[in-house]
């Protein structure tokens, strides 16, 4: 099975040329995973096993606050992802994260994981540059969810992400923006 889509995202965290072999040591330590929608990568409570690039599919994060489900991430289709307290420290996960379709993923268990960060230059700055990105779009998200208004946060997750809209089922937008699934119905419509 090719990993074409793999070695396109490593690529392009690494801002020097890679080598066919640097990028081959790499994505030989993935392999391939297929979860079907509703199959979870991790459950609340258990150790995550893995560090995963998703090749097709959404993966959502989530937990439960007083019986109610949380989004707090939504892994997208060309993205890297994982329970990452639980992956590289082996505690029990705080969230779940579900296949909200089916996925294609590659993924990258916690031995290889270290191996590649212990030994692989290459991998390690890839690994470095992807957090890096991760903490800014996270800093972004939180300074979003306190300074634009609902109708605000909507519109801009519909400029950035449009295929998102049409991807992922409302109540998991809403309560990944912050919104009530009710105000986000109106925001919705209006928008329109």
């Amino acid at each position: 099975m090719l990993k074409t889509h793999l070695e396109n995202y490593i690529k392009g965290y690494i801002s020097s040329n890679i080598s066919a072999n640097e990028l081959s040591e790499i994505t030989g330590h993935f392999s391939f995973l297929k979860l079907k929608k509703n199959e979870f990568l991790v459950k609340e409570g258990s150790i995550c096993k893995h560090f995963c690039f998703i090749e097709t599919g959404i993966l959502q994060h989530a937990i439960m606050v007083e019986g109610v489900e949380k989004t707090t991430y939504l892994g997208l289709k060309n993205s890297a992802t994982t329970a990452l307290n639980s992956f590289k420290n082996k505690l029990p996960s705080r969230k779940n994260i579900k296949a909200l379709s089916d996925c294609n993923l590659w993924v990258l268990s916690i031995n290889d994981f270290k191996k590649l960060l212990e030994k692989n230059d290459t991998f390690k700055l890839f690994y470095y540059n992807l957090i890096e990105n991760q903490i800014l779009l996270i800093d972004d998200y939180r300074i979003d969810l306190l300074t634009l208004s609902p109708e605000e946060r909507y519109l801009k997750l519909l400029e950035n992400e449009p295929t998102l809209i049409k991807q992922v089922p409302l109540q998991y937008l809403s309560s990944f923006l912050g919104i009530s699934l009710r105000h986000m119905s109106r925001i919705r419509k209006t928008s329109n």
